[in-house]
């Protein structure tokens, strides 16, 4: 077997967490990743016939039995993942119909995945029914995401569109705009069911007054796609108590839309 530290979506995971961690996203145990993989990906580097243990996932997900996931353990530190991949990192593959998951690499000190696995793995059966090449489900805590949460409307197409108003840039990142959801209790079935429900429509869903879940085709643009979004809320809360003497006007980033071949999500802009 090939060193598993050498695969370039291992290599990938620690380069990512440790950026998460310095960008102030995810602060001592806060957030958590998950990526797909394939047999095809993690056979040079497991036995795939050899099961270290086997963890209750508490709940089911007939679609992705059988699927390999690399995803952070619960109460580990991002900061520490580039130190202790072994520790801090595990490799499942689901089975039972998603109610178990099998332990092939990681979690060396007997520890388990993110509490948030449930709200995980039914984010990525929900993308992966939208767009099979969505891979990655990341889930952290921006600090001017989640500031805006606290004085901007919750409503959806308000919140997306105050977003795309701050940076040229937004529309064209994530024309399918930014699904909210209210304050919930955090590593419950519940929220993971309601953030697969707002996944169908949008790749960012923001959890008021907690942080934000994105998904994407890889993690490099899993991250994009929330340090676009953190970028415009920034400069949200930078100026929303000052008077608004300019702005991106519609007209504007229907240019946007026509310039870069994107499609805004439909009924948001006039």
């Amino acid at each position: 077997m090939k060193d598993i530290l050498t695969a370039s979506w291992m290599v990938e995971m620690i380069r990512t967490t440790t950026n998460m961690y310095n960008h102030g996203w995810d602060e001592r145990n806060g957030g958590n990743v998950s990526l797909l993989l394939s047999e095809t990906e993690v056979a040079d580097y497991v036995d795939t016939n050899k099961v270290l243990r086997e963890i209750p996932t508490g709940f089911a997900c007939p679609e992705l039995d059988g699927k390999y996931f690399l995803v952070t353990g619960t109460g580990k530190y991002f900061k520490n993942v580039q130190y202790a991949p072994d520790v801090n990192l595990g490799l499942v593959r689901l089975t039972n119909g998603g109610e178990t998951a099998q332990l092939l690499w990681g979690f060396t000190d007997g520890g388990k995945f993110t509490s948030e696995f449930p709200a995980h793995m039914m984010s990525h059966a929900a993308r992966l029914k939208v767009d099979p090449e969505n891979h990655v489900v990341m889930h952290c805590h921006p600090a001017n995401l989640l500031a805006m949460t606290y004085v901007h409307d919750l409503d959806e197409k308000a919140f997306t569109r105050t977003l795309w108003q701050m940076c040229t840039e937004c529309i064209v990142v994530f024309p399918d705009g930014v699904n909210v959801l209210p304050w919930m209790l955090c590593g419950t079935n519940e929220i993971g069911l309601a953030t697969a429900e707002k996944m169908q429509t949008a790749r960012l869903v923001v959890w008021a007054q907690h942080g934000i879940y994105g998904a994407g085709k890889d993690l490099d643009e899993t991250f994009g796609l929330i340090e676009t979004a953190e970028k415009a809320a920034e400069i949200y809360m930078k100026i929303a108590h000052l008077p608004l003497v300019n702005t991106i006007t519609d007209e504007q980033m229907h240019l946007l839309e026509k310039r870069f071949g994107v499609k805004a999500r439909e009924g948001y802009l006039m």
